[in-house]
């Protein structure tokens, strides 16, 4: 296994938390000496290679993959692109977590949704609905996320008060799946009195 690929893919898969030096050590099962001089490697050749699109950050006491700031045109382009119009679910849930419950880290988020969001919210960051609010204080200090002012403006709201109320969210639900249960109940009847 080629080590200094882990880490990279080690560090895709943590998304914008990243990794402290330690974690990386002990995934690894090395000292973090010899993690640091991975991680010193990865940078290398991710600033050194012309065909690389990532490169190394510490930020705080975690690292973490990042664009090339060159290709910043191109990521926006995509942000507005017909391709990236439409919000995925998972990006739609992780987006309805942080709107009810900021600010809050990814994993947090995480936690919450029972699956890995990275991937969405750096969409969310991308499309400027959600934003860094601040930083956990302890260590890794990890991001808070929370709503834009442009996350008011496409959902036309004033302010975060006047998203939907949880309550009336879950009686809309509530309602939803009883019309749902009434009708398949009144289909499976009515079948049995064709029989």
């Amino acid at each position: 296994m080629n080590e200094t690929a882990a880490i990279e893919a080690l560090l895709f898969v943590a998304g914008d938390e990243g990794l402290s030096l330690a974690e990386i050590a002990s995934i690894l099962s090395c000292s973090t000496q010899e993690a640091y001089q991975l991680l010193m490697q990865l940078q290398k050749e991710c600033d050194t290679s012309l065909t690389r699109g990532l490169m190394l950050l510490e930020v705080g006491e975690q690292y973490q993959l990042a664009t090339k700031k060159e290709y910043a045109d191109v990521i926006k382009s995509y942000a507005v692109s017909p391709l990236s119009t439409n919000l995925s679910q998972a990006a739609l849930e992780t987006l309805a977590i942080i709107a009810y419950k900021q600010p809050l880290t990814r994993m947090e988020i995480d936690e919450i949704r029972g699956v890995q969001t990275s991937g969405a919210i750096q969409k969310l960051v991308i499309r400027d609905l959600i934003e860094e609010k601040g930083r956990v204080d302890g260590p890794g200090r990890a991001i808070l996320y929370g709503t834009s002012r442009y996350f008011l403006d496409y959902f036309g709201l004033k302010e975060l008060a006047d998203l939907p109320k949880l309550t009336e969210i879950e009686e809309h639900s509530a309602e939803t799946e009883s019309d749902l249960f009434f009708e398949r109940f009144s289909q499976q009847f009515s079948e049995t009195d064709n029989e």
